[in-house]
């Protein structure tokens, strides 16, 4: 049976990563072409930090803060937060940093009367509510559950059980999207119906999230 709902991540998901905007960032900042080397999963064997996330031994949260003090050292900047980052580098054009891929997906199914919500563990966090009001569809999605303001991080069970719960649906009729491994783990382990999305294949993402809930992908459209 085709599933109800769709779930997604926000920052890589809904969003590109910083890693993929590079060129944009150094250009707003005033950066040389090719100063910001960290690349994260386009580059696991070169970013160190990275993979320390990737092994738990920092948190997601840890990994932006360091690269945020980072580039504000080289750019003079006092910045205390991963939202002073973003909207910096961000904040004169957010669409510009959205995935074409997703808003695709979501126009997709809310055509299909399929239900939306996004489960993020730092959409205020990173990007603050300035930013949020400048994204006009993000008023088709029904339920937003951040845990800047709950507390809640993924993949503790209770951050999607909330989300489901708000939803009033079982988690066998939603599909959950988020590009970091741990979290599609916890997504697993209260049956949520999941998708493990790679920032370096947006579409083949989306097409799967599409084929959950009984839509055409985009391959097939």
């Amino acid at each position: 049976m085709a599933a109800e709902a769709l779930i997604l991540d926000f920052g890589g998901v809904i969003t590109r990563t910083l890693f993929e905007t590079h060129a944009r960032t150094e250009h707003v900042l005033g950066l040389a072409p090719g100063t910001l080397t960290w690349r994260g999963p386009f580059d696991a064997a070169g970013d160190v930090l990275w993979r320390t996330m990737q092994e738990n031994r920092i948190s997601e949260r840890d990994y932006w803060h360091r690269r945020t003090a980072e580039v504000a050292a080289l750019v003079g900047a006092d910045w205390t937060e991963m939202a002073d980052f973003v909207r910096a580098v961000r904040g004169a054009d957010p669409e510009a940093a959205i995935r074409p891929e997703a808003l695709a997906a979501i126009a997709t199914a809310k055509a299909a009367g399929k239900r939306l919500a996004i489960l993020s563990n730092e959409l205020d966090l990173f990007y603050d509510a300035a930013f949020r009001r400048q994204l006009p569809w993000l008023a088709d999605f029904e339920v937003i559950h951040d845990a800047t303001h709950t507390g809640i991080l993924k993949p503790d069970a209770a951050a999607y059980c909330d989300c489901l719960a708000t939803l009033g649906l079982p988690a066998e009729a939603c599909v959950f999207v988020d590009d970091q491994p741990r979290n599609v783990a916890g997504a697993d382990a209260v049956g949520l119906r999941t998708v493990a999305f790679d920032v370096r294949r947006p579409a083949a993402g989306f097409d799967r999230a599409l084929k959950l809930l009984g839509l055409k992908e985009f391959s097939n459209a």
